[in-house]
């Protein structure tokens, strides 16, 4: 309301009236929008679903990333260096380090404080992720048990001892649950701005398989075992969060499962472990002279052109160092360049096998990589014989969709952790049962195929995303996802039968129609089924885009265009979205919105095939096979069980022209019309009409909500099948259901959708028709309701009489049956 708060009852009477006005205004309008609403609801429902996400559900492109998927023109990401010393206390199980982060900030804000992760505080016991752990059911497991008792008596998580500037002078930190703020006296300045902090920490090592987590120790104390341990550390140092162009600070906190995305830099890392120990560790080692016997470094050299992996550090020596303890210490040191974070195992346990492995990409930086694996004797000989092996195929097989391995080092690392990955470093599990009675070793075939799988996943992590860098706390499947893909190829090129877990499309159907799901682009603290969601359906996804959606070529061109575009820099979804279609030509929005947006599955049903012929214009032969095809259906049940006569029946005078003859009757007049019709045919519509092809009309409907392409298998009666396969774009008028039509001279006998189980297709049983293929004419337009056949017929009738066809003319094909 404005002015005066007092008003004259004049203004109170004018706005009564103005209200009044508006007030039956609003009723008018209301009643208009219901009636429309009523009006909107009596349309055929229609969903599009090849809308474009543009716009819609894809940030508007900018100079950082631009529309085509590419980095844009002013493309920025901060560069992160470190210099650390460690020592592990192998007695005490725990991690002092300290470090000086060189920081570089590229982009166009000044900061004036800096955010670094500390995913080793989900161990403390108040933590966010400790603390909102749930169970669920009535029942408990030991190990649930064993996990509970450690944390009443045990507490992990980081010390920060001191945080200093470059001068030494003390820096203000704050710890917010996994993450470390340090507020700087003076922010570091936009583009190119630099500044160094030095961090003093130390840690307790977590026993992973009491407590869990991504890193850890295991020890061999079981009776006649050597009591020795393995050593696995990881997220073992603060590190710098990414500030990016699309989220400023990545502070979001850690809750385990959601991992992580670094800023890429350089390191040089010098690790203090018992003497005896072995290394192995993200970069090259620079002080092998030190850390290596002669004849280590000698078989380390041959290893390099070897044509199978040889023992650096042999099963002789590993067996020799396990049975005592040394008391001195060795420091190794290592340089990396370029990477986004650093991990490292150390036992005496270790036996030490590598091979060198050529890249046939003439533009690689490392024409050799050396892959290399690091496992105890209880790992043998699964380990000695696919391990290393595995490395070389995953090189191979990734390079070949993305790019040539970028570092020179590729390494397998076994232990207590099952599966994770670091640059040039993975913890894998798997190892041989031995016979508590006789000792003797076995491994069984899931137990070898899952060492292979492992490792080609773990070390295939390489390239997504530690080096197509990409969010995996916020969005899971761009890595483990496309990971998962790159997985299954390998897999599948190591040996045509392996058992994949995931890739093939009828392996996701369960999943698919499962209840607890959500879609990909959900958060991944957030995601339900994990596995199923951030693994097995992307990788899906991405199998039947390659096989089904583009075609190899165009995908390949396109997943290699979105990797090379990428590599060593932070994309989002949209980017890879965007490169897919923009390399490839494809519109594929309706691919993303329905496997990556929503929770539809595919399911679609043939529900009816209809033979068409074409009708040749005479009438006598329209009207024999229109007779046909009515009498080929069954009369009404209620006439069938009706008695006694019907009116038509009783009384002969209610019967006229049309009770007494068919409606196919052919007349004269339509002899002549048609004759005439076929007379003043052009020749081409003459040949059009002469055609005597079937004209095959298939009904789909989509039952599941994700429209797919439809792949039909069609069976003949003569001949070989045929397998058409229809773009998905068919659905794009009608989500729902649509007819499609196939000429063919051929006669069909059998119909099937999807025969290679490609799409994911959640229901078979609706996929092979099973029904008759119902025969129909195809006329050149209606025959109109009501036409006149008296007219036709010549038939004139006076007032008050009904016309009846005389009996000379009459037709017994043509006549009802006189029930008198």
């Amino acid at each position: 309301m404005s002015g005066s708060i007092k008003k004259s009852g004049a203004a109170l009477f004018k706005t009564s009236v103005r209200y009044a006005v508006a007030g039956v205004i609003a009723a008018i309008l209301s009643t208009a929008g219901a009636q429309a609403d009523a009006i909107r609801q009596t349309k055929a429902p229609f969903e599009d679903k090849f809308r474009q996400l543009e716009g819609e559900d894809w940030p508007a492109p900018s100079d950082y990333r631009n529309a085509a998927g590419a980095p844009g023109y002013r493309y920025w990401q901060q560069k992160v260096d470190y210099d650390i010393s460690a020592r592990l206390d192998e007695a005490g199980r725990a991690i002092t380090g300290k470090g000086v982060i060189s920081y570089r900030n590229n982009s166009p804000d000044d900061l004036p404080y800096l955010w670094l992760l500390l995913d080793q505080n989900d161990f403390k016991r108040d933590s966010i992720s400790h603390m909102t752990e749930t169970v669920s059911g009535d029942g408990i497991s030991l190990n649930q048990i064993r996990r509970a008792k450690r944390f009443q008596e045990w507490e992990g998580g980081f010390t920060i001892k001191s945080v200093k500037d470059a001068q030494g002078r003390p820096l203000k930190f704050t710890v917010v649950d996994s993450l470390l703020r340090v507020d700087l006296p003076q922010a570091v300045r936009a583009n190119g701005g630099e500044t160094k902090i030095a961090i003093e920490w130390s840690f307790p090592i977590i026993e992973t398989k009491v407590i869990g987590g991504r890193s850890g120790y295991e020890c061999f104390t079981a009776k006649d075992e050597d009591g020795n341990c393995i050593f696995e550390l990881s997220q073992w140092f603060p590190r710098l969060a990414v500030y990016s162009d699309y989220e400023g600070w990545h502070n979001k906190a850690f809750l385990s499962s959601g991992e992580f995305t670094l800023e890429f830099g350089d390191y040089s890392v010098a690790l203090t472990v018992p003497s005896d120990h072995v290394v192995s560790a993200t970069g090259e080692l620079q002080n092998a002279a030190s850390v290596l016997s002669a004849a280590q470094r000698d078989r380390l050299a041959k290893s390099r052109s070897a044509s199978e992996p040889v023992y650096v550090v042999t099963p002789e020596e590993a067996a020799a160092a396990e049975k005592t303890k040394a008391t001195g210490e060795k420091t190794w040191v290592f340089k990396a360049k370029n990477v986004r974070d650093f991990g490292w195992a150390t036992s005496r346990k270790f036996i030490w096998d590598a091979i060198g492995v050529r890249q046939e990409d003439p533009r690689a930086e490392h024409p050799l990589v050396m892959a290399m694996s690091f496992f105890p004797k209880e790992a043998r000989p699964l380990w000695d014989a696919y391990s290393t092996k595995s490395i070389a195929h995953t090189l191979k097989v990734y390079s070949d969709f993305t790019f040539a391995y970028p570092y020179p080092i590729a390494q397998s690392v076994n232990g207590p952790q099952g599966g994770m990955e670091y640059p040039m470093i993975a913890f894998n599990g798997g190892r041989p049962v031995k016979d508590k009675k006789t000792g003797a070793l076995t491994y069984t075939d899931r137990a070898k195929n899952g060492l292979i799988g492992v490792v080609i996943h773990e070390v295939g992590h390489n390239y997504f995303p530690m080096i197509v860098n990409s969010d995996e706390r916020q969005w899971t499947w761009m890595d483990e996802g496309l990971n998962t893909f790159l997985q299954f190829e390998a897999e599948k090129q190591w040996d045509a039968k392996f058992p994949s877990r995931r890739g093939e499309p009828k392996d996701i159907v369960e999943y698919m129609v499962s209840q607890d799901q959500v879609p990909l682009m959900t958060q991944s603290d957030s995601l339900l089924q994990f596995g199923a969601n951030g693994y097995a359906k992307p990788a899906t996804a991405m199998v039947i885009l390659r096989e089904t959606v583009m075609g190899r070529e165009l995908f390949d061109r396109a997943f290699k265009e979105y990797s090379n575009r990428w590599r060593f820099k932070h994309p989002t979804p949209y980017d890879f979205f965007r490169t897919m279609e923009e390399s490839s030509g494809v519109d594929l929005d309706w691919f993303w919105r329905g496997w990556f947006y929503t929770t539809d599955h595919v399911d679609i049903a043939l529900d009816k095939v209809v033979q068409g012929r074409i009708s040749n214009g005479d009438p006598e032969k329209d009207s024999a096979t229109r007779r046909a095809d009515r009498d080929k259906e069954p009369a009404s049940l209620t006439v069938s069980r009706n008695s006694g006569q019907t009116v038509v029946e009783r009384d002969p005078k209610t019967r006229d022209f049309y009770t007494e003859t068919d409606e196919f009757l052919v007349t004269e007049n339509a002899r002549k019309k048609a004759k005439t019709a076929r007379e003043e045919l052009s020749p081409e519509d003459a040949e059009a009409q002469a055609v005597t092809d079937n004209f095959y009309r298939f009904t789909f409907s989509n039952l599941g909500g994700l429209v797919s392409p439809v792949i039909l298998k069609l069976d003949f009666v003569e001949g070989p099948s045929e397998t058409i396969r229809i773009p998905a774009e068919i659905w794009r008028k009608n989500a729902k259901t649509v007819t499609w039509q196939y000429v063919s001279p051929r006669q069909i006998k059998g119909a099937e959708l999807d025969p290679m189980w490609e799409t994911a297709d959640a229901d078979r049983g609706n996929n092979v028709y099973a029904g008759a293929i119902t025969p129909k004419t195809l006329t050149f337009g209606k025959f109109p309701e009501g036409t006149n056949r008296m007219k036709d017929a010549d038939l004139k009738i006076e007032p008050g009489s009904l016309a009846t066809l005389p009996a000379t003319e009459k037709k017994p094909a043509d006549v009802k049956k006189d029930a008198q």
